[in-house]
């Protein structure tokens, strides 16, 4: 009973794990199609993303982002 139980805890983390992956690479994917875009047009996008406000890089500036994005869904 306690081997089934600890295999279904297993796969239900497993696939939390995937979802919470799953999320952080759509939620990367659009900040950075933002950031991108508003680079290209000379705008200032770190005041638009939360986190990004004193990174240095674009891609900090996206993770930072993302995660401050990621922290409000749990």
């Amino acid at each position: 009973m306690t081997d089934m139980t600890n295999r279904s805890l297993q796969q239900v983390l497993k696939n939390d794990s995937k979802i919470f992956y799953g999320i952080f690479a759509v939620g990367f994917v659009l900040f950075l199609l933002i950031a991108v875009l508003a680079q290209v047009g000379h705008w200032q996008w770190r005041s638009w993303l939360p986190g990004a406000e004193s990174e240095k890089s674009l891609i900090g500036g996206v993770k930072a982002a993302v995660y401050t994005f990621m922290s409000h869904l749990t």
